[in-house]
């Protein structure tokens, strides 16, 4: 028994874990004000000091922004997947699968030229019930805008 046919988005649109993106956001700039405080306010510290703790945090405050950048956008000639350090443009004939299965940790689409990208834009880590409706319906746009295939496993 397959699950109901989502209903298909207006294009364009992002997918994205916003709840897991405003958490590691909001935790890093929390680090960066605590840490940057502490640097001003110890006054045994000089300036040197001072300002490698606050490079410190906004070395973790950016590690914690690039962390929170996944996504994936799709519109009506492709879909764009953004993941930590890289960017890759997709054709929507070059996407197969969408694939989210029981216990994976983001999406995976298979690819035309045999390989499978992950997707980290579509997650199901602090929001599992959001992820599953986002894969199914980027499953429906690759089903009907390119070559998608009509079966995957249980989950999505």
């Amino acid at each position: 028994m397959s699950a109901p046919r989502p209903e298909l988005p207006t294009l364009p649109v992002t997918f994205r874990p916003t709840l897991t993106r405003v958490v590691l956001l909001s935790v890093g700039l929390a680090m960066f004000l605590v840490i940057t405080v502490v640097a001003l306010t110890l006054e045994r510290l000089n300036l040197g000091e001072r300002a490698s703790f606050v490079f410190v945090a906004a070395l973790f405050f950016g590690v914690l922004a690039l962390l929170s950048r996944p996504r994936v956008s799709a519109d009506d000639t492709g879909v764009t997947v953004v993941n930590l350090t890289r960017t890759r443009r997709l054709a929507w004939q070059e996407i197969l699968r969408v694939n989210l299965r029981s216990g994976d940790p983001w999406v995976f689409l298979d690819l035309s030229d045999g390989t499978s990208l992950p997707a980290l834009g579509i997650q199901p880590g602090l929001a599992k019930e959001r992820a599953i409706r986002d894969a199914r319906a980027l499953r429906a746009l690759a089903e009907t805008r390119g070559a998608g295939s009509d079966d995957t496993a249980s989950g999505a």
